[in-house]
């Protein structure tokens, strides 16, 4: 006699546990379904343990199904890419399957050229950057995929916040995709990134820098801490630098791997001096002085990296964020003169983003400069 459904799902479930898989197949009813940490249905950030029906009848074919799909959805769930099903709209309104919808503008951003010659990097925007809104484009769709219900997504994020601004940038290519025309201001009421809050706290000075290097116990980190203040780097890029400059050239230039987030890029030391203050030169020749993080992306994602340097200033206490760190390496730059394009270069970032980001200085650099050449041409 062949063995129960309930006992090939303890086999299974035994199996799938045993390597590490953490999703599992259970019954319910007649019909079988998935259990296990997935995305928060309201789009809210992290994971939850939640069902997932599949539909799927409990007999020996619908189990071999349901295995299939399991290893599909974990694989999504791994590279970031995991999207709830939609229920279909009601056929008298016509609207677009909001999971159809997603699942083809997903295969539209993997297929773009650009996004196949850095795959890492994709993935890590994919899944940092669009997910986290399509998710709350899912979490508050109760009707057609339109002006509407866009504009309701944007709006369910705070006023001059980051996050406006990236869920105004998903959703307008999303809207362009579909053909749905958004409102003639949607740029306006999406503004949002860069420093608008930031204005109003104190970037850490070079002084407050030096002196939270001291917090810093282990010499691993304090050097990731001293190639992020000196160069202006991304979490992740610290680990996804080419460092041999530090030995070869006495500028000491960094290569930024094309693997990264926004593709290969050089950085020069502001301030110069920190190369030395912060014992930066021994990296060029024993990179294995950086902490063990790993970094096959094949196992791990940009976005992990990147998190877990920022665990490691706040398990060191330290008094602002990795990315406090970047913003006052870029200040660094406008009160130093180096023009913007330049600036925006290094940083891995377009011009335009880097004067929306930094307008506040950008400007005062400016009028100051046109003050400072008025006064000089004054009649002696």
């Amino acid at each position: 006699m062949g063995a129960s459904i309930a006992e090939n799902l303890a086999q299974l479930n035994g199996g799938l546990r045993s390597t590490g898989v953490r999703l599992r197949l259970e019954q319910r009813g007649e019909r079988l379904g998935l259990r296990g940490p997935f995305p928060r249905r309201d789009g809210q950030p992290g994971l939850q343990v939640q069902r997932l029906s599949l539909g799927l009848p409990a007999d020996p074919s619908g189990l071999k199904e349901a295995l299939r799909q399991l290893y599909r959805l974990q694989a999504e769930l791994d590279q970031g890419h995991f999207l709830w099903p939609t229920a279909p709209a009601a056929p008298a309104t016509r609207a677009p399957e909001l999971a159809a919808v997603l699942e083809r503008f997903k295969a539209e951003f993997f297929a773009e050229p650009r996004r196949r010659r850095f795959p890492a990097g994709s993935r890590s925007t994919w899944s940092a950057a669009y997910l986290p809104y399509l998710r709350r484009l899912q979490a508050l769709a109760a009707g057609p995929l339109g002006p509407e219900l866009l504009e309701q997504v944007l709006e369910s994020y705070p006023l001059a916040s980051r996050s406006r601004q990236q869920c105004g940038t998903v959703l307008a290519v999303l809207a362009r995709q579909e053909a749905i025309e958004l409102p003639g201001d949607w740029a306006e009421r999406a503004a949002g990134y860069g420093l608008h809050q930031a204005q109003f706290r104190q970037l850490p000075s070079d002084g407050a820098i030096l002196e939270a290097v001291e917090l810093i116990p282990n010499p691993g980190w304090r050097l990731v801490f001293g190639l992020m203040a000196t160069y202006g780097l991304r979490n992740h890029e610290v680990f996804f630098t080419d460092l041999g400059g530090l030995d070869s050239d006495p500028d000491a230039v960094l290569r930024v791997l094309p693997t990264t987030k926004t593709g290969e890029h050089q950085v020069w030391p502001f301030q110069p001096e920190w190369v030395e203050l912060f014992e930066l030169r021994a990296l060029g020749q024993r990179r294995q002085l950086l902490p063990p993080v790993c970094t096959d992306l094949g196992r791990t994602t940009l976005q992990q990296v990147g998190r877990r340097v920022a665990e490691q200033f706040r398990r060191y206490q330290l008094p602002f964020t990795p990315y406090d760190l970047r913003h006052a390496w870029a200040l660094r730059t406008i009160h130093m003169g180096l023009p913007d394009t330049v600036a925006a270069r290094m940083m891995g970032h377009s011009v335009t983003i880097h004067t929306r980001t930094y307008h506040h200085w950008i400007t005062r650099r400016d009028q100051q400069q046109a003050v400072d050449a008025a006064l000089a041409r004054r009649s002696p």
